[in-house]
């Protein structure tokens, strides 16, 4: 069920938080809870009610691990491969999952009689509720948890607004969150941010990503095919998707925030303004926050961080992005976006170095070097999100070369006339540019302001908790009829891109 679809948001939510209301008022805790966990694991069934056995069977299995590995007091050796058991059966669940068919395309290469390609249905947020559940093993493995019976555990893993695509919560961040729940204080300033939240991300997702989603459907998939872009087809590809990204994530974050909030949970922010970014460091603090942080803890200071020097730091940047790229999912093209951002780490960290070195950090004060550090983070992940929304280092690359004035650049007609006689030397009048604008002039104009808009907005406007409670409100109010526009009569309703991975 989409946050963004008419089930969820006239049906689904309205009865679930009058059901999960009224019985922590009337029915006590314990009934309010299973009533939420009831709607949590429906929430997840409506999209395929046969993988409810997987989720609730991870959910069953992991908190059995769990118990086990406290009843180790002391933590020893058996506690540890208890452990080690229990995040190998989640890593192998993903690994069937989301990597066999990968892995047997990739045998297939090297055999001239490959092994067949099965048939494997990708279950929605196997790697949002795998990762949480191997937190949770840590977590209790080093006596971090708080104590939970099986209905708490099964809710802090199902909880619906963060079920399926994040953020990745910590135990210690919801449990006691949820248990807390004060329904004397259900309808306070909380539910109302909450709802503002919601509001203000279902905007971002069906008006601004969605209208951004129309222009990009051609383009990547004729790149993939081997068709030549000349310079703006490329660069409106390459920023069109930028911005989708942006909106679609920011979107699907806020709503899920708010709907936890209504609900009574803080769920973490797990996305601040990232294309504001001066540094590609700057840019993974502020870009699936939870993700960087689960990376960080569990990948990169397992691999030994920075402690064994510079080379070793820089050795495990680079894989703990690989793995990274990796995991958002099975293609090369996934994998070589993740390296890639494992050299700009790299080379950011040796440059911040350089510049302790020789005792020139006072430049990064300046403005001129603000905005030319703001330019080259916001070029190279622009770069980067090619390779991670094309299906082939061809399409990739097809981009790029038009990006590079491989094959020329053009602009309409109609256009072209009413630019300066000088620029007619320089530029290729076209009658329509195949995969920019929709093919018109006019929508080749339309995609053009949507992008000037999509950076005025990313770079001026405030997060929402930045915003006065008159401020947000107001800006509720002017935004929610054209959300609601668009979800009873636009379009159909699309996922949100996370969910894939």
């Amino acid at each position: 069920m989409l946050f963004n679809s008419i089930e969820f948001i006239f049906f689904f939510l309205p009865i679930t938080f009058a059901a999960f209301y009224s019985c922590m008022r009337y029915a006590g805790k314990s009934v309010g809870l299973f009533v939420l966990l009831a709607a949590s694991l429906f929430f997840y069934a409506w999209w395929n009610p046969r993988y409810i056995a997987l989720l609730f069977g991870s959910i069953v299995f992991n908190y059995w691990v769990s118990r086990v590995i406290l009843a180790f007091p002391q933590r020893g050796k058996l506690a540890f491969a208890t452990l080690l058991f229990g995040i190998g059966a989640d890593l192998a669940l993903i690994g069937y999952f989301k990597y066999f068919n990968f892995f047997i395309s990739n045998v297939n290469l090297f055999l001239k009689d490959g092994f067949s390609i099965e048939e494997i249905i990708l279950p929605l947020g196997i790697s949002f509720f795998s990762f949480q559940q191997i937190i949770y093993l840590v977590d209790s493995y080093s006596g971090k948890c708080v104590k939970s019976s099986f209905m708490e555990y099964a809710l802090f893993v199902s909880f619906f607004p963060q079920l399926i695509a994040g953020p990745i919560v910590q135990p210690n961040d919801l449990l006691p969150q949820i248990l807390k729940y004060d329904h004397k204080n259900a309808f306070c300033q909380l539910t109302f941010d909450g709802i503002a939240y919601f509001l203000l991300g279902l905007f971002k997702k069906v008006v601004l990503a969605d209208s951004l989603s129309m222009f990009l459907r051609g383009p990547f998939r004729a790149a993939d095919s081997g068709c030549d872009f000349t310079f703006f087809e490329s660069l409106y590809a390459m920023l069109g998707y930028t911005f989708q990204l942006y909106f679609d994530f920011s979107g699907y974050c806020d709503m899920a925030i708010g709907l936890g909030m209504i609900f009574g949970v803080h769920l973490p922010t797990n996305f601040n303004s990232p294309y504001k970014a001066k540094s590609i460091i700057d840019f993974w603090r502020r870009w699936h926050i939870t993700l960087s942080r689960f990376l960080r803890d569990y990948v990169y200071i397992p691999l030994g961080g920075n402690r064994r020097g510079a080379f070793r730091r820089y050795q495990n940047l680079i894989l703990t992005m690989l793995i990274g790229g990796l995991w958002h999912g099975a293609n090369w093209t996934f994998v070589f976006w993740g390296g890639l951002h494992g050299v700009y780490l790299a080379a950011n960290h040796i440059f911040v170095s350089a510049l302790k070195r020789f005792d020139l950090e006072s430049i990064r004060d300046s403005k001129i070097y603000g905005v030319f550090a703001w330019a080259l983070t916001f070029f190279c992940v622009a770069v980067a999100w090619v390779f991670f929304r094309a299906e082939t280092f061809k399409g990739a690359a097809g981009i790029l070369e038009g990006l590079a004035f491989v094959n020329g650049i053009a602009l309409p007609s109609q256009l072209l006339s009413l630019l300066p006689q000088f620029v007619g030397g320089f530029v290729e009048p076209v009658g329509s540019l195949a995969y920019a604008g929709n093919s018109t002039l006019l929508g080749f104009i339309f995609e053009t302001l949507l992008i000037l808009l999509s950076f005025i907005l990313v770079l001026f406007s405030p997060n929402i908790p930045e915003m006065s409670n008159r401020r947000k409100y107001l800006l509720v109010f002017f935004t929610f009829a054209f959300s609601l526009q668009k979800v009873l009569f636009g379009m159909e309703m699309s996922e949100f891109i996370y969910f894939q991975f």
